[in-house]
């Protein structure tokens, strides 16, 4: 029973994330060209566009989207502690829920550690039940986590698909000194450089 108790707690993240992140802001030395989304900053990339995702009832941000190579890195940044990591147990959740709606999830040793390769049912543009391919990545950080999920060509595809891990942990996450509880999402804020934007721009 304990070992199981701590195989569930523990930290998931590769060995280099300090040096090649996704990396905690005390980990970010000297000036760099970040666009400032709170709990998240996102550095500039030639083509790359952002769209923030708005919770309708509460017009809270609950998601940045990062769109580049016609795929999409959907990123959430979550509090967690010192000691314990969440990829572990959300994975899990996530694996139960896709199953539980008829479709597939496969956890797969990936670049950041252990990922959920996925085939979530959708409804498509023209009504019709369809299927979406999508990869799901996890990295617990000194009091964060951060989920990141690939949908689009990035999820066969080699080379966007590096670019797209590459993208992920080029991330930085900002945890604040407020205490929070585990798995509370950390705030996520329209960048100043938006010029008034809310829901999406380019980098």
């Amino acid at each position: 029973m304990a070992s199981d108790m701590s195989i569930s707690v523990e930290k998931s993240a590769p060995e280099d994330r300090h040096l090649n992140g996704p990396f905690d802001e005390s980990e970010v030395t000297g000036i760099r060209p970040y666009v400032d989304l709170g709990a998240i900053r996102v550095e500039p990339r030639e083509g790359l566009n952002l769209r923030l995702e708005v919770e309708e009832g509460t017009q809270r941000i609950v998601a940045v989207n990062l769109d580049q190579f016609g795929s999409t890195l959907q990123v959430q940044p979550f509090a967690a502690t010192t000691s314990s990591g969440l990829w572990h147990e959300i994975r899990q959740q996530v694996m139960d829920h896709v199953t539980s709606q008829g479709g597939t999830a496969e956890p797969v040793m990936g670049p950041v550690g252990v990922e959920l390769r996925c085939r979530i049912p959708v409804m498509t543009a023209s009504g019709q039940a369809g299927m979406q391919d999508a990869r799901f990545l996890g990295v617990d950080g000194p009091r964060w986590f951060v989920r990141g999920v690939i949908t689009g060509p990035a999820v066969s595809e080699a080379s966007t698909g590096r670019a797209m891990v590459d993208l992920f942990r080029s991330l930085v996450i900002v945890r604040g000194v407020s205490p929070m509880p585990p798995r509370e999402m950390l705030p996520i804020k329209v960048p100043e450089q938006a010029g008034g934007l809310s829901s999406q721009g380019s980098l």
